[in-house]
């Protein structure tokens, strides 16, 4: 019994056929030229919304929540230890990771994940300020 291999197929390479399975006859990626629907955008611009009002709720109610004290006198907590990294953190931040979110929630191809993405680091910062203002002197 003598055992043969197949043989490969006779076409010649160049550089057409080199490019693999997953490429086009004319070059092009085929995820890359997939469209997006209506509803794919109707869902992203509602996840856009979803993380700007997100972002604004722990630019402006990060920082109060993080101070406010019902134990206190005033409703306010005592001498702050990290009061310059907590602003840091409200000001500078938060605005950037919700810009980032939305850049990159239009511009990647998956931008539900980035969204996803983006409302998780605004909880992680949301979570920072509860924890540097609740760091007293």
């Amino acid at each position: 019994m003598e055992t043969t291999s197949p043989e490969p197929p006779s076409e010649s390479l160049t550089g057409e056929n080199l490019d693999g399975p997953g490429v086009s006859e004319n070059g092009n990626d085929p995820i890359a030229e997939h469209r997006r629907t209506s509803a794919e955008w109707l869902g992203l611009i509602c996840l856009a919304g979803l993380v700007l009002l997100f972002g604004a709720f722990v630019y402006v109610f990060g920082p109060l929540l993080a101070i406010s004290c019902t134990d206190c006198q005033d409703g306010v907590r005592g001498p702050l230890k990290f009061e310059g990294a907590l602003l840091a953190v409200a000001f500078y931040a938060v605005p950037l990771a919700t810009l980032g979110s939305l850049i990159a929630l239009f511009t990647s191809r998956r931008g539900a994940r980035a969204g996803a993405i983006g409302l998780g680091a605004l909880l992680l910062l949301l979570l920072t300020e509860q924890l540097l203002g609740g760091i007293t002197a």
